[in-house]
């Protein structure tokens, strides 16, 4: 496959990926779709690691990959894209430290817990359980307040983790595509020969 092929593949796959994210950020702000409980949202969840990390630092990856798999930057891939190529690698390098920020933050947002009111008292209850928490849905019904909001916060959150994760293997996979772009080119000129010779 080309680089630039595989560079636009990977760029249609970051895009959404990073969409995910900025939508399940926007859902921790609001704990069982409620916007009262704002007062009472855990560190993790005001980090905004799915909006920055996860998502806009790798919705930069993901359009600039899809923009090294076009058609090139004199508009007939003259130069086999590497300008475009090089700036992929840049960007992917960014995303994939904006898709570690958002594990690291989701998975301590995992095992921390939420932010929630027990026995009268609001606090990371969860915290020193080391996320034993998630295997024991017992545990789940102490939170009083916000209401489902164990519920809420590990569905994102492993939802976030996965996505991250998910990323970091594309932003990385498409460093290397870039980087080898970047001294290859883009084989769209090869392409071209081969059906013009069929």
């Amino acid at each position: 496959m080309c680089t630039g092929k595989c560079a636009r593949f990977l760029g249609l796959t970051l895009i959404p990926l990073s969409l995910v994210c900025i939508v399940a950020n926007a859902l921790l702000l609001v704990p069982n779709g409620e916007t009262a409980w704002t007062n009472h949202l855990s560190l993790q969840v005001w980090l905004m690691a799915g909006f920055i990390g996860g998502g806009l630092m790798v919705l930069c990856p993901g359009i600039a990959a899809v923009r090294a798999g076009g058609k090139g930057c004199c508009g007939a891939g003259c130069c086999g894209n590497r300008c475009r190529m090089l700036r992929s690698v840049f960007c992917s390098a960014f995303g994939v430290l904006g898709a570690i920020y958002c594990l690291s933050v989701s998975g301590t947002g995992l095992r921390s817990g939420p932010y929630c009111l027990v026995n009268g008292t609001w606090d990371y209850h969860f915290e020193e359980t080391l996320g034993s928490y998630l295997l024991n849905r017992t545990q789940w019904d102490l939170c009083e307040k916000p209401p489902g909001v164990v519920y809420w916060n590990v569905t994102l959150f492993s939802l976030l983790v996965a996505a991250s994760c998910l990323e970091i293997v594309l932003c990385g996979v498409q460093l290397v595509n870039a980087a080898i772009g970047v001294f290859c080119g883009d084989c769209r000129k090869e392409v071209g020969r081969r059906e013009v010779e069929l």
